[in-house]
């Protein structure tokens, strides 16, 4: 059904989308990987695809940058239209020190200092976990290309320009391997809804070392980063 954010007809979605963060991403990635792709939903230019990719149907989706974008639409394609499992493929900046430009990483876990898990979950700390089917195929697959991936704790912060600087170092002695804007929330949204969904991410900054991925590089990134992703769930 038509909601307020998605005007996508019954069925327009497979049981499984890919959550990239900007709408350009998602059409990039049903330009490239998918065939007999359709747009099916574009509210507020939050461009969302259907397709097939290797003969399995598979849709992707923007959904905006930060937690409260993500869980109205996580929400929304988990209620209204039946979406099982949902893969945020999206960009971070690293943490940890032995991460580089590039490097993949799966949020098996996801910290955060937004209130929206403890306002679904009685004022109590939730702990925002992946779903280990979808964590374990991926790393399978990444394994079986001989691509390697970083897998453990990220987190989900509310601030993009965070005044408070010494929060970098506490996420590094407490083990946080980069940061982000969404995972906890769809992680929240889907424990809530019954659905399972996972957060995989593409190091596009090095925080410490103020290095930034071009456009060119941000490309390749992400491309890998998504054929991974739909060859673990094929």
């Amino acid at each position: 059904m038509v909601t307020p954010h998605i005007n996508a007809e019954n069925n327009a979605f497979a049981e499984t989308i890919l959550l990239p963060g900007d709408p350009l991403r998602a059409k990039y990635i049903a330009d490239t990987f998918f065939q007999k792709t359709k747009e099916v939903t574009n509210v507020r230019n939050i461009l969302g695809f259907t397709g097939e990719y290797k003969g399995s149907r598979i849709s992707v989706m923007g959904t905006g940058m930060g937690i409260p974008s993500i869980s109205i639409y996580a929400k929304e394609l988990i209620t209204e239209y039946k979406v099982k499992s949902l893969i945020r493929v999206g960009s971070s900046g690293s943490i940890a020190e032995h991460l580089e430009l590039g490097d993949i990483v799966v949020g098996v876990g996801a910290s955060t200092d937004s209130g929206v898990n403890r306002a679904r979950f009685f004022n109590a700390d939730f702990s925002a976990t992946a779903s280990w089917e979808l964590v374990q195929n991926f790393v399978n697959t990444a394994q079986s290309m001989s691509r390697t991936v970083h897998v453990g704790n990220i987190f989900s912060g509310d601030l993009f320009y965070d005044p408070r600087k010494e929060t970098f170092e506490i996420m590094k002695r407490m083990g946080i391997l980069a940061v982000e804007m969404e995972a906890a929330g769809l992680y929240g949204v889907a424990a809530e809804y019954g659905a399972k969904a996972l957060a995989v991410a593409t190091v596009s900054d090095v925080i410490e070392k103020n290095l930034q991925m071009s456009s060119e590089e941000r490309e390749i990134g992400l491309k890998t980063m998504v054929e991974i992703t739909l060859d673990s769930i094929n």
